[in-house]
């Protein structure tokens, strides 16, 4: 309150003594309330209107002279503006305010809806504006409410409705706040009585054009009986939780700002020269805050009131996550306390899930993860994520569940808080169980001699086809693999081969995937704490395919696949020992030692025959053809492709028919890239679309998208530029499945043809 305001108070309290009246006695003669006379004399209201002072006047019984002295004190007080408790007025701008493009053009156009919109023919606007702790909604609310000032010309009023309050005001507590704001008088108020208030709210606000903003909304019963209905005015919601229950309103989800958003909220905290001293530091700083405003605002503020430290100190900072939440506090605004408003709301079965999201390592999850954390039953694991979506603490796309950055480090504090080390232990422990025999289900999909679901398996998570199989793996990923490192830490090598073998097949489905190396390399070490030779000579060729395919390392796959051969032959296995020699002549061909590569290819054929191995008898003669077309044989190597193609149509069924279609889309590709050789277009991309088209029909996004490099090269060489071009763009348009090196790739070649 203003000094004006306390001064009417101070007044209205000496003449109320003088005249030997209590409260009560002095709204009994002058009608208004007990409360609205305490709130004035407390300079908990402003100075009320003329004719409230005149009824105060009245009921003191003053003389002229004390008449006027009161009445100028009250002038005085409102010529400041008009702000009772629990009303803010709207700021003339917030200088730092950023980004927001999309919801501001929103706003815009439902103010546009509301100018148009008349008493009797359309609803009052309503917008429901949500998001987590510290998003900026208040902000958003209060610029927008600036911005749009012309649209809304009897005013603007922001009502804060306390709703992480542990106690926050009622509805009608707050209707009357509404209307002492609209400037109704006190006798009014009384005369029409508690009863008549809603009425009257109503009545007023579809007569005016006013935009109406109700802050931090606890939730639906709270802000339902606030909502006018009808008239050309506006009222924005703003609230933590998505107030579902609410109906006929817009929605305007709030998240974190853009990367580029939130290092411009950061320069214009910290100034232009700082930030551009080390822009590499600022994003990192921006990085570690989530791009969240709040934390971007304390994070900022510790900047610009510490003027020598340069901004690298701040990210090396924030860069411990244990101390992060620590260090995202400034003077009376701290991050996690912003959160824990919300986590205290929570019932114990929410707070219970969301503490225990913690122990995920993924960027998200799906509602089977989350069950193995409570022990939920699947339906009712989904009513509880859906009750921390609700209140803003989990955010959802689709079957999938996000917790942001800042909050998964909260949830990790209150984990250990609020549980036992035991109870903790107990629920990674059975977590990671359930997630690595999960992975070993579903990556036998892809297994010869597996293929589809062990009889009796009874799983929470639906893989009764391979696609399924394949999407769990890979939405998964980023779990069962810190569940597969957790197990190799704790020595369980047994289980650790158990997955990588389960996971050799698949690993054809997804070569960009960047963990193979590490995978088969972890199980090859446990094979050998095993004291296995056999499954350390399958791992370590498993690792040399990774290495060679994965990484591009041809000299590491020639060393590892070496390494194999010895292991293979301790252990006398003679389809081991073959596949040892195919990994290095596969190797050796990339270095162009052809010598190498053929030598391997004919010992390797000579033990896959032996062995009666289909699998790797098709492998040898595909290389062979390989190597033929490597040395500019071409004619002899598409001679030697039509062999490995009779056989493969000629032993059918034996083989597993997910290799068997990633064989024939490669000796397709191949197939195509030596037709190219000899410039006989037409056949070279016939073959080449047909193994685009194949990977595309199996889902392997990463070898389309490696496949769709090679055709775009040949449609190159053929003197097709556009087609190239298109080609090119398509790869560009595969999302994250895509091989990142091949998108890379694809927009190099694009910005190249660009500039011919």
């Amino acid at each position: 309150m203003s000094d004006d305001h306390g001064a009417f108070g101070a007044l209205l309290r000496e003449l109320r003594v003088a005249a030997s009246l209590t409260l009560e006695g002095l709204a009994e003669a002058s009608g208004v309330s007990v409360r609205g006379i305490g709130d004035l004399e407390r300079g908990l209201r402003a100075a009320p209107q003329r004719r409230t002072v005149a009824a105060l006047a009245d009921g003191l019984g003053l003389a002229e002279a004390d008449r006027e002295r009161l009445l100028a004190t009250a002038r005085a007080g409102r010529g400041r503006g008009y702000s009772p408790s629990g009303v803010r007025a709207v700021p003339r701008d917030i200088a730092d305010f950023v980004g927001r493009t999309r919801e501001l053009a929103s706003l815009a156009g439902f103010a546009e809806t509301a100018r148009r919109s008349t008493e009797g023919d359309a609803g009052q606007v309503t917008v429901a504006v949500s998001g987590p702790p510290g998003t900026g909604k208040t902000t958003l609310a209060l610029h927008a409410a600036r911005e749009l000032a012309d649209r809304f010309p009897d005013g603007q009023f922001v009502v804060d409705l306390r709703g992480m309050d542990v106690d926050p005001p009622g509805a009608a507590e707050l209707m009357l706040t509404v209307l002492r704001a609209l400037q109704v008088a006190d006798r009014d108020l009384a005369q029409a009585g508690p009863q008549g208030h809603p009425g009257l709210y109503r009545q007023l606000l579809a007569e005016r054009r006013c935009l109406l903003v109700l802050d931090n909304a606890r939730d639906e019963g709270q802000v339902r009986p606030l909502l006018p209905g009808t008239g050309a005015g506006m009222v924005v919601v703003t609230s933590r939780r998505m107030l579902t229950g609410l109906e006929s309103v817009y929605r305007l989800p709030l998240g974190e700002l853009t990367p580029a958003e939130a290092a411009a909220f950061l320069t214009g905290l910290v100034g232009v020269e700082r930030a551009a001293a080390d822009p590499a530091a600022l994003a990192e700083v921006a990085r570690l805050c989530g791009h969240l405003p709040l934390a971007l605002r304390v994070a900022g503020n510790w900047l610009a009131t510490r003027t020598g430290w340069p901004v690298r100190r701040l990210a090396d900072r924030l860069a411990l996550e244990d101390r992060r939440l620590a260090t995202l506090s400034s003077g009376d605004i701290e991050v996690s306390a912003a959160i824990d408003l919300s986590y205290r709301q929570l019932t114990p079965t929410a707070a219970r899930m969301f503490r225990r999201l913690a122990l995920l390592a993924g960027p998200d999850t799906g509602t089977a993860s989350a069950a193995q954390l409570t022990g939920q039953e699947m339906f009712d694991t989904e009513d509880t994520l859906e009750e921390l979506v609700e209140a803003g603490l989990l955010g959802s796309d689709g079957e999938r569940y996000r917790l942001h950055d800042l909050l998964c480090l909260f949830a990790r504090t209150r984990l250990a808080a609020d549980e036992s080390a035991e109870a903790v232990g107990r629920a990674a422990a059975a977590l990671d169980d359930w997630l690595l025999e999960t992975t070993i289900v579903a990556g036998r999909w892809f297994e010869p001699d597996h293929g589809a679901l062990p009889a009796g398996w009874r799983g929470t998570v639906d893989l009764s086809s391979a696609d399924l199989a394949r999407r769990w793996l890979k939405a998964e990923s980023a779990d069962w693999l810190a569940a597969f490192r957790r197990a190799a830490t704790a020595g369980e090598h047994a289980r650790v081969v158990d997955v990588a073998e389960a996971l050799h097949w698949f690993s054809d489905q997804w070569v960009s995937w960047v963990h193979w190396p590490e995978v088969f390399n972890t199980a090859a070490e446990s094979a050998h704490a095993l004291g296995d030779p056999l499954l350390e000579a399958t791992q370590l060729n498993y690792h040399a395919w990774a290495l060679l395919v994965c990484e591009g390392r041809p000299h590491d796959s020639v060393a590892r696949a070496g390494q194999a051969l010895t292991a293979a032959r301790r252990a006398g296995d003679l389809p081991q020992e073959a596949w040892a020699h195919q990994y290095r002549a596969w190797a050796s061909r990339e270095l162009g030692d052809h010598e190498a590569s053929g030598d391997d290819v004919v010992r390797a054929a000579e033990l896959f025959e032996a062995a009666g191995d289909v699998h790797g008898s098709l492998q040898c003669k595909h290389s062979h053809a390989l190597s033929l077309m490597a040395q500019g044989r071409s004619e002899e190597a598409l001679e030697s492709y039509r062999r490995a193609y009779a056989f493969l149509e000629e032993v059918g069924d034996r083989i597993d028919p997910h290799a068997a279609a990633i064989i024939r889309l490669e000796m397709h590709c191949t197939m195509g890239m030596t037709y190219a050789q000899l410039k006989q277009w037409d056949q070279a991309l016939e073959h080449m679309w047909t193994a685009v088209h194949m990977c595309h029909d199996t889902g392997n996004t990463s070898l389309e998208s490696r496949r769709l490099l090679d055709l775009g090269t040949v449609l190159l060489d053929a003197g097709r530029p556009a087609e190239a071009r298109g080609v090119y763009s398509r790869v560009l348009t595969l999302g994250t499945d895509a091989d990142p090196r091949a998108v890379t790739e694809a927009r190099e070649r694009l910005d190249g043809l660009r500039g011919a």
